[in-house]
């Protein structure tokens, strides 16, 4: 399995082209961050403190997990090329397990997306450090490394199961382009989640992804969220925590992390198996 997942990896990073477009999200959001959207929700906010930076940390860790969606789905176009080419159909006869070759898929995908994250992260920080934010600490850095990890596993496996569905390259390329337009709203990152009708809140809530972006901001702005709000009362700060989606609530009751975790890890396990299942009836 290693030599295929490196095989998947070469593939991959040696198309510049699509390295460059599982990055393209990234630089969208960011650009309507800064050119538009950043000015109207600074606005919405004039009683809070340094509302600037406190919404700089907010975009930011959105950021990495809308990379995680987008580089996942980059890399699984090594997938769709090899199903368009008949090369799959070579692996499925070679000695190598149906298990394994899904596994090698995934595996460098979550790879692709881990890196594209973390390079995220890297540009995230400069962009704060130039904003005049002061940037995570060691261990702010190590967990949001750790939820990096988790979400794009997660990512890795929601896409798997996506992909499993197309077998062309045209198909695979407009799925991509739905899934890079729709992924900002879904993860509340152009609007935020109390701008949303609620059909699209409990969408936001649902979507695994959309809890690992919950715990990057919280880590993001913690320090910047003690600054902002020293003197304004904790009912406010939790009013602005549910309307920007640092937090969620389901039925009133408040989503705690380890829930959202829960709900990252669950989500890999039935993505990855219903996609083998897919695989393995289209294989009959």
């Amino acid at each position: 399995m290693i030599s295929f997942v490196s095989r998947n990896l070469k593939v991959f990073f040696r198309d510049k082209t699509a390295v460059f477009f599982s990055l393209l999200a990234v630089f969208i959001v960011l650009g309507l961050y800064v050119f538009f959207l950043g000015d109207v929700w600074v606005e919405s906010f004039p009683n809070i403190k340094g509302v600037k930076n406190l919404m700089n940390c907010w975009i930011m860790a959105g950021l990495i997990g809308v990379t995680s969606v987008t580089a996942n789905m980059g890399a699984f176009g090594t997938m769709i090329e090899d199903k368009s080419k008949n090369k799959i159909k070579d692996f499925y006869v070679s000695p190598i397990k149906k298990f394994k070759i899904v596994g090698g898929y995934i595996i460098s995908s979550f790879i692709v997306g881990s890196m594209m994250s973390l390079l995220t992260l890297i540009i995230s920080q400069i962009y704060l450090a130039y904003s005049g934010v002061d940037v995570l600490n060691f261990k702010e850095l190590i967990e949001v490394f750790l939820v990096i990890l988790i979400t794009s596993l997660s990512n890795s496996a929601m896409i798997l199961f996506i992909v499993s569905l197309f077998n062309s390259e045209k198909a695979f390329s407009t799925a991509s382009t739905i899934v890079g337009t729709l992924i900002g709203f879904i993860t509340g990152i152009y609007l935020p989640i109390s701008m949303l009708p609620d059909s699209v809140q409990i969408i936001v809530k649902l979507f695994p992804t959309s809890h690992g972006i919950s715990i990057l901001r919280q880590i993001f702005m913690k320090k910047q969220m003690d600054i902002s709000f020293a003197d304004i009362p904790t009912n406010y700060i939790d009013e602005f925590k549910e309307s920007m989606g640092v937090v969620y609530y389901i039925n009133d009751k408040l989503v705690s992390n380890t829930t959202s975790i829960f709900i990252l890890i669950a989500s890999t396990i039935i993505f990855f198996f219903l996609a083998v299942l897919i695989l393995y009836k289209k294989k009959k």
